[in-house]
């Protein structure tokens, strides 16, 4: 699923004459190109799709976007590791990469 997501602008730089942007999408962090929304500034609320900002949006209408996402696990599929989600799905056991993943919830 390819999905236009709310995230908040956290830093924003130059990069190469191409405006960037550190975006936050309810805890996970995207480097997302901004050059269709040059003016963006840090703390607004943009509308991503495949990696580029393509609007603004207020943050109530952001906030509660990400919270129906997270309530749909919709997060956890666009941003969460992939062949993961595709192991516990076909009913694999997916081994711990880490301290955090072995105390992850499968």
């Amino acid at each position: 699923m390819c999905l236009a997501v709310p995230g908040r602008v956290v830093t924003r730089e130059e990069r190469d004459g191409t405006t960037m942007a550190e975006v936050d999408f309810g805890g996970v962090r995207k480097d997302v190109c901004c050059q269709y929304i040059p003016d963006v500034e840090t703390g607004d609320y943009v509308i991503v799709h495949v990696g580029f900002a393509i609007q603004r949006l207020d943050e109530e209408s952001a906030l509660q976007t990400l919270a129906e996402f997270e309530r749909m696990s919709i997060l956890e599929e666009e941003f969460g590791d992939q062949f993961a989600l595709a192991a516990r799905q076909a009913g694999v056991d997916v081994p711990a990469t880490d301290e955090t993943d072995a105390e992850a919830p499968r």
